[in-house]
């Protein structure tokens, strides 16, 4: 395991933009282990689906939790697996949606068969060696130092992006009727 580097509080969120052709965005970042990443996860899709913007998923283990950095990485892992559900979900997302659903169940003893399980579920086997190369864990890595540059300290941290304007983050909690004001002046303003 990679060591996750010391938090820096820079506030620089320059970094954050929509992913190409959508002019508003969710920016999360997340733990996988973290209670209140569960809570939020039911917002955060209905968000997305209800103002049709993309939810990017940034990962954010805090060091604190004993799984989670873990988890992070077999989530990259089934990234790179096309096993898209009937919803064209990719099986990264669908695994931390079901990491989410499944947290209280889940601790660092159990969570390779946990993961094994839900692999299976999908008709593919998980390796033993699921990030030979190292690649996997450099990316949740770079997305920590992401958190870092932007000022994350907390799970979750939600911002609202566009092509050109972020908005203040949310943090740790979400409230439903700023976040949704917060979407309609975004997308308000880049019609514009």
């Amino acid at each position: 395991m990679l060591a996750i580097p010391a938090l820096s509080e820079t506030g620089d969120t320059s970094a954050l933009r929509p992913p190409k052709g959508a002019p508003v965005a969710l920016v999360a970042f997340e733990d996988l282990q973290c209670p209140d990443c569960a809570d939020a996860e039911a917002l955060l899709q209905e968000a997305s689906a209800k103002y049709n913007v993309p939810l990017v998923r940034r990962d954010f283990p805090l060091p604190s939790h004993n799984w989670s950095f873990e988890a992070h990485v077999i989530a990259r892992y089934f990234d790179g697996q096309s096993k898209p559900d009937g919803k064209g979900l990719p099986l990264g997302e669908q695994f931390r949606r079901w990491v989410y659903a499944n947290q209280s169940s889940i601790g660092k003893e159990n969570l390779r068969g946990m993961a094994e399980r839900f692999a299976d579920q999908h008709g593919l086997e998980l390796p033993v060696n699921y990030d030979p190369a190292g690649k996997l864990e450099k990316l949740v890595v770079a997305d920590y130092k992401l958190g870092q540059q932007v000022g994350v300290i907390h799970t979750p941290t939600v911002f609202v992006v566009s092509t050109s304007q972020r908005g203040t983050p949310f943090v740790e909690t979400l409230d439903r009727e700023k976040l949704f004001e917060m979407i309609e002046k975004m997308q308000s303003a880049e019609k514009k």
